[in-house]
């Protein structure tokens, strides 16, 4: 089965390319010209978040919105109404076959479904376009590798939409520990809770969506051919292997942090555990999960706790990370000497108190009840790959910061799916479970 999705997959990316001669009509964007972007996918999250933000820069920083592409016809007419109001004239693409083949956009904004960012990221820049890509980065390791080799062989610009790392309270910790003076990180808790019953869910327009508006087929891509299901379509972020739900959605923007203040790329191990404790309708993702993550090498370690529920706001979101001399809190944005190494404590040991200076960090702070934060997050990720397009720099969250957290959400969901610990093989770059390699 998996020779068969390779190949799907492969395929489907291939004949794009071919039949668009993609490199052939890449322009090169001088200083002056302006940059014209496409929309790959009219979801809630571009519409709600995504467009203000490119919006409020676009004059400024020479950008316009001239496509869009999306597989049901209904989201194609939103997108034509909504930018009309805005004034912005956009041509309809029924799929990134037209889309590309209009040759008309030098970049796009990818917000599709989960499963779907990888492929439709490498059919991106192989089709010569900069991209923005949303989050999960891949849901396979297959995918996530297709993607990260037409990034490396395009050599295009892409910013991964982990907005933590364009977030002036993130970089001023990642300074603050990379600087040495947090000392080893001995822990790390992290958590996301929201009470929603209603979250990922579109029971409205499931009741009104019909198989054919849209392109089912197309949208499956390398995925088991299944039949025709609204919720899946619409809903996507409740079923596996459509989306991992609460991996993909929320511990990627979170254990990317790990990454990037560490540098190290992903855990050595994962074991996790979760269910559908409450909200009974259906879904085969989880509504509640723990995973415990071990991090290190063979001379310095320490465990990330990470748990999520559906089914009741208390704690909110929550990310804390702990030293021998106290703790850096991205909740509050202090830093303190919280269960650091007292006078007394150190004096049986014969050793020296460690106690952390306190520190505030620049104000910001999260929502809970956001898919990725507040707009400011996305506000200035938005500008960081709209400026590193004119002048050809590495982006905030690049591929790789991708690329990275996708193997620490994809050992998370093989842990919890086959109920083994997870680990990952450097040499074939595969998530392994139980003694075999993870697929879904």
């Amino acid at each position: 089965m998996a020779t068969r999705r390779e190949f799907i997959q492969k395929s489907a990316l291939g004949t794009t390319a071919l039949a668009l001669g993609a490199k052939s009509y890449s322009r090169i964007i001088g200083a002056n010209d302006r940059v014209r972007v496409g929309i790959v996918g009219f979801s809630d999250r571009f519409r709600t978040s995504l467009a203000p933000a490119f919006l409020s820069l676009s004059k400024e920083l020479n950008f316009e919105i001239v496509a869009v592409s999306d597989l049901w016809n209904r989201r194609r007419e939103e997108a034509e109404t909504f930018f009309k109001g805005k004034g912005i004239e956009i041509r309809k693409a029924r799929n990134n076959d037209e889309l590309y083949g209009g040759k008309d956009t030098d970049a796009v904004i990818i917000s599709t479904a989960d499963f779907q960012h990888a492929l439709v990221l490498a059919e991106a820049v192989r089709a010569g376009q900069d991209a923005y890509c949303e989050k999960p980065f891949a849901e396979t390791m297959s995918d996530a590798r297709e993607a990260l080799k037409a990034v490396k062989d395009s050599g295009k610009i892409v910013q991964i939409g982990s907005q933590r790392r364009s977030t002036p309270n993130y970089i001023a910790a990642n300074d603050y520990i990379r600087s040495g003076k947090f000392g080893k990180i001995v822990m790390v808790e992290m958590s996301w809770n929201v009470n929603q019953p209603g979250r990922w869910r579109r029971p409205q327009l499931t009741s009104v969506i019909k198989e054919s508006d849209t392109d089912w087929k197309r949208f499956q891509m390398n995925r088991d051919p299944a039949a025709w299901d609204p919720r899946k379509y619409l809903e996507f972020r409740l079923f596996w292997p459509y989306s991992s739900g609460i991996p993909g959605q929320w511990m990627a923007h979170q254990i990317d942090t790990v990454h990037w203040f560490t540098g190290l790329s992903h855990p050595r191990s994962v074991a996790a555990n979760g269910g559908i404790y409450l909200w009974k309708d259906g879904r085969t993702n989880y509504d509640t999960m723990t995973a415990v993550m071990d991090y290190g090498d063979a001379n310095y370690g320490f465990q990330v706790v990470y748990t999520s529920r559906f089914t009741n706001s208390a704690g909110g979101t929550k990310e804390i990370y702990f030293s021998n001399g106290g703790s850096l809190n991205l909740d509050t944005n202090k830093i303190n000497s919280e269960g650091g190494l007292t006078a007394s404590d150190a004096k049986d040991m014969n050793m020296q108190p460690n106690l952390l200076e306190p520190i505030d960090l620049p104000g910001f702070k999260a929502e809970t009840s956001a898919n990725t934060g507040s707009d400011l997050m996305t506000n200035a990720h938005m500008r960081n790959w709209m400026e590193c397009i004119r002048n050809r720099k590495k982006p905030n969250a690049d591929i790789v910061a991708g690329y990275n957290h996708s193997i620490a959400t994809i050992m998370c969901t093989a842990a919890i799916r086959t109920g083994d610990k997870a680990s990952f093989d450097e040499s074939t770059q595969e998530v392994m479970a139980g003694g075999k390699v993870f697929r879904y």
